[in-house]
Formats: structure tokens, sequence, C-alpha cells
């Protein structure tokens, strides 16, 4: 147990012992520890132990959980970078997340690209922001072109393409839910769409 979690087991042992109304005396009377070593271990003065703690938080309805503070884990998400074809892919989110989020790098692409590779069809639904550059969107029949500041959403189950477009490469950020999630609330297309908007300067 972290030093700094013992330090704390004494206080909240005491708060929720307040918050339940009961006295020391009540408290002995329950677990059979003397209200002595009880006020001790409160003020912090006696070392919690097991035989100590497991009959006070049953005495206080609770769970260890809720005695000994549970350390925050790390928030810092553990990038990858992997590269498909001359397309670069950099994870913003842990793997186990429902919710999938990467940066996505495409070359510079001065001269365009006519005709259009066999677009992709998967489960999901996807938000997508770009950063800098422009960005070619094929989605069913339509053929749109975005610049920074613009963002884009579709569902994934309609044949798609995406490619940078201009002298300079093109990074966006891309939001995919695996389970087909939808990122925004709003109704199913009838039909093949996609939805383009300018984020307010």
């Amino acid at each position: 147990m972290p030093d700094d979690s013992v330090a704390l087991i004494g206080p909240r042992l005491k708060s929720w012992r307040e918050k339940r109304s009961m006295t020391l005396a009540d408290l002995s009377q329950a677990t059979g520890i003397s209200s002595s070593t009880l006020s001790r271990l409160e003020a912090g003065k006696r070392a919690p132990n097991l035989e100590l703690v497991v009959p006070i938080a049953r005495a206080l309805r609770l769970e260890l959980d809720d005695i000994v503070p549970r350390k925050a884990p790390d928030p810092r998400v553990a990038r990858t970078k992997k590269r498909m074809g001359d397309t670069w892919y950099e994870s913003l989110s842990p793997e186990s997340s429902p919710v999938q989020t990467y940066k996505v790098t495409f070359p510079a692409n001065p001269a365009g690209i006519t005709a259009v590779p066999e677009p992709r069809v998967h489960d999901g639904q996807e938000w997508l922001y770009v950063l800098s550059g422009r960005l070619r969107l094929v989605i069913g029949e339509q053929d749109v072109v975005l610049g920074p500041g613009e963002a884009a959403e579709f569902d994934t189950r309609i044949p798609h393409w995406l490619s940078g477009v201009g002298t300079q490469q093109t990074e966006m950020l891309s939001i995919f839910s695996k389970e087909g999630k939808r990122i925004h609330l709003r109704a199913r297309p009838a039909a093949p769409s996609v939805r383009s908007t300018e984020t307010p300067r």
C-alpha cells in the first residue's frame, strides 16, 4: 500500500464514521475495537492493518476501495505510428478504447489523382477534421475537397476513399467508432451523403 494512501486511511475512516452519524463508542461496540484504538487510528497515531480496517469497513458498510484511495493511472496515451504506403497513421487513443482516434498524414500530391482506387467499406462511423493542407474525400457519388478547419462525418459502410491534394502534405484527425456508434447524434442518412462544416474562427 503506498505511504500516502496509508496516511489517508485514518482521516477517511473518521469522515465515513461521521457521515454515518456514529460515535467512537458506537463503532467500538459494532467492531469490538476499543474507542481509544479507533481514535488513534483516525488521528494517524496507529498504523492501519487488515485486522482493524476490515471490521471497521464492515460496520460502516464500506468497500475497501472507499477507504484506500485509488491511485490515478497515468492518463498519457502510448502513441504508435505506422506507415501504410505513403500515408502515416499515429494513434491518439488506447487500443482498448471503443472510439479510436488517429492523426493521419497524407503526402503532398500536386498532380492530383483522377482515377479513384477501389473504395473501402467497413462497419463504423467516422468523423474527421482537417488540420492542414487539403483533403479529397470521395464517398458514394460525392467528391469533395476539404480545407483546414473543415470537418466531415459519414457512415463507413458507404464506399469511401481519402487522399491529400495540393503541394503540401495534408494532416487530419480521424475519429472512428468500431462498434458503429455515431460520433454525433443525428438521423441516419437515407442515401449516401457527406456533411462538411467549417469550424468558426
